[in-house]
């Protein structure tokens, strides 16, 4: 054995003794991790269910602050971006709105320009008149649409925003021949006037004619469109408080509250106008006839119906123009008028004796109509007027056509005489009876 051997077993003879005299300061608690660690080496270590259920509790608490921390980290990254985009957005509305403001107001600025421009009618033409057509009831719209049209204006719309604000969206139907170079107020107002209107009807309505023949005839003309809203405001109290001397206290036994009332005279009216413009009219020109000093041919001065009536003071003024009704319906000429009048008077005066209470006039018998044709078929049979003055005693409840002035005059100042009785031949000549004995007689001459 060399010396080299004997150092080296030297040396591992110490060594192993240092090991064999060794010993570890271990405390209970490392030999249970020791424990511990053996059992884990037997499980599977491909297992993470099974590795992280055993991790300690300073593991797991490691996990759960990471586990919070990323979580906190993400949602905090989330904001951020959230934020990020929200300015972004806002930034990007502000310039749209802005955008929009500049437009708007640009637009609104260019609508105010051109809508000034042609409300108070400037660069418009100064020399051209045009006839507008405004229809039956007409909308805002209809009468703007027709004004552009028709080039009175440019801007119906800013025209309807005047015509809105200024309170005037109310036109009447018509035709009217108007300038191009007119403001809005200028237009609105010649519009408003019916004397502008262009599309005039001139009638003559005569005298004689009742209210049925004058709605029939105002129909056949064109003022009116139909009969019948003129007939119901003629039986009606619609124009009662705007002209008293329509009221009577038996109303209520009249077919027409108007009859006698609608003056017989030529008027200029409209095409397809209001049945109550076209009343109002004729009442208003009663009015003025009856109220007022009147050149009638045959008299010297002039007269006032209304004063004469007055001074009459056996008749008020609805029992004489029924009496001027009848003579306007029975007589046969201006002279005749004055001795059917005094006839109807003396029937009327003289005491009953002479059997002459009722008047027996065929121009009542079938009244409102003209004749018993004129009847309705289902009416026809069985009719029976509330005017027939073959049946009742003195004047029929009212006139039973519209008189004119000859025939109210007539039934102011009848002829003076006897006569009783009346008949006419074919060609109109009168005979006049004091008794019953001559008027047969007279009727064996016609």
């Amino acid at each position: 054995m060399d010396n080299n051997s004997f150092e080296e077993k030297s040396i591992n003879d110490i060594r192993k003794e240092k090991v064999k005299n060794f010993h570890m300061n271990i405390n209970s608690d490392d030999l249970a991790v020791g424990d511990r660690y053996r059992e884990l080496e037997n499980l599977d270590v491909e297992s993470p269910e099974t590795i992280s259920s055993f991790s300690g509790d300073d593991v797991r608490k490691q996990m759960r602050r990471d586990t919070k921390n990323h979580i906190k980290a993400k949602h905090k990254a989330q904001k951020k971006e959230k934020k990020y985009i929200d300015r972004q957005n806002r930034r990007r509305f502000r310039i749209i709105w802005w955008v929009s403001v500049a437009l708007v107001g640009v637009t609104l600025a260019l609508f105010m320009m051109v809508g000034v421009g042609d409300m108070l009618a400037m660069n418009r033409q100064t020399d051209k008149e045009v006839t507008i057509s405004i229809p039956e009831n007409p909308k805002l719209s209809d009468v703007s649409a027709e004004l552009e049209r028709k080039g009175v204006i440019k801007e119906s719309g800013f025209f309807e925003m005047y015509a809105k604000l200024t309170k005037n969206e109310t036109f009447s139907q018509g035709d009217y021949k108007i300038k191009t170079n007119m403001d809005y107020e200028a237009i609105i107002n010649y519009l408003g006037s019916m004397q502008n209107r262009t599309d005039t009807i001139k009638i003559t309505i005569p005298e004689g004619m009742s209210v049925q023949e004058i709605a029939a005839y105002l129909v056949k003309k064109g003022v009116l469109s139909s009969p019948d809203h003129f007939l119901e405001l003629c039986a009606s109290e619609y124009f009662d408080e705007d002209y008293a001397f329509v009221k009577h206290k038996n109303d209520s036994k009249r077919y027409y509250k108007l009859e006698g009332y609608l003056f017989p005279d030529t008027y200029e009216c409209y095409k397809n106008e209001r049945a109550e413009l076209t009343i109002t009219r004729m009442l208003d020109n009663y009015e003025y006839r009856t109220t007022n000093d009147q050149n009638v041919d045959g008299y010297s001065k002039a007269v006032n119906i209304e004063k004469l009536v007055k001074k009459d003071k056996k008749y008020d003024m609805n029992e004489i123009l029924t009496l001027a009704s009848i003579i306007q319906a029975e007589a046969a000429s201006v002279e005749d008028m004055y001795n059917v009048s005094s006839i109807l008077r003396n029937r009327l005066e003289y005491d009953v004796d002479y059997g002459v209470s009722k008047l027996g006039l065929d121009s009542t018998k079938y009244y409102p109509y003209r004749s018993r044709s004129a009847v309705p078929k289902d009416q026809r049979k069985n009719y029976k007027s509330r005017y027939d003055t073959y049946t009742k005693d003195g004047l029929p409840p009212g006139p039973i056509c519209n008189p004119g002035m000859q025939a109210i005059l007539a039934a102011i100042y009848p002829n003076d005489t006897n006569y009783l009785f009346f008949c006419h031949a074919k060609d109109g000549t009168p005979y006049y009876a004091a008794t019953l004995e001559e008027h047969q007689y007279n009727l064996t001459l016609i």
